[in-house]
C-alpha cells in the first residue's frame, strides 16, 4: 500500500502546487467527474463542472489573500480503490512559513482510483478554531 500513499501524496501535493500557482485547470483536473465538495465556509459544489465554476473565480488572485500548505496526515483505505484521506492544511506566507496567528484547515478527502489514477471524489474542509 506504500506505493498507493504515494500516488494520494501526490494529488495532494499538485493541488497545493495548483493552488499556490492558482491553476485552475490544474486544480480541476483531480476531481472525479461526479465530484462533491464543501468548503471550508460551507459552500456546497455538487460536480466537476460546479467546481471549476467556483474555482475559476476565487482561485485568480487567491494567493494575494494568502497561500497554505497541505500535508497528508493520515490515510485510511475503505476498499482498495477508495481512501479517506486527512490533511493538515496551514496557512503560511510567500516564504512558507507558518502563521501561527491563522486558523488552520482540516480537510477530509474521499479519493477514488480510477483507471488507475486517484481523483477526489468528496472533500470536506473544516476551519480549526484556536484555543
Amino acid at each position: 500500500m506504500s506505493a498507493e500513499i504515494t500516488a494520494i501524496e501526490q494529488v495532494v501535493a499538485t493541488l497545493e502546487h495548483a493552488q499556490h500557482n492558482e491553476l485552475v485547470d490544474e486544480f480541476v483536473g483531480l476531481f472525479h467527474k461526479d465530484a462533491i465538495w464543501t468548503t471550508a465556509h460551507g459552500k456546497f459544489l455538487n460536480g466537476r463542472d460546479e467546481i471549476a465554476e467556483f474555482t475559476a473565480q476565487v482561485l485568480p488572485g487567491a494567493t494575494k489573500i494568502g497561500l497554505a500548505t497541505y500535508e497528508v496526515a493520515h490515510v485510511r483505505f475503505l476498499r482498495p480503490d477508495v481512501a479517506a484521506v486527512k490533511v493538515r492544511q496551514r496557512p503560511v506566507n510567500r516564504d512558507l512559513e507558518v502563521l501561527e496567528d491563522q486558523n488552520e484547515g482540516s480537510p477530509l478527502y474521499i479519493m477514488t482510483k480510477e483507471d488507475g489514477r486517484w481523483l477526489l471524489s468528496a472533500g470536506q474542509n473544516t476551519i480549526v478554531l484556536k484555543d
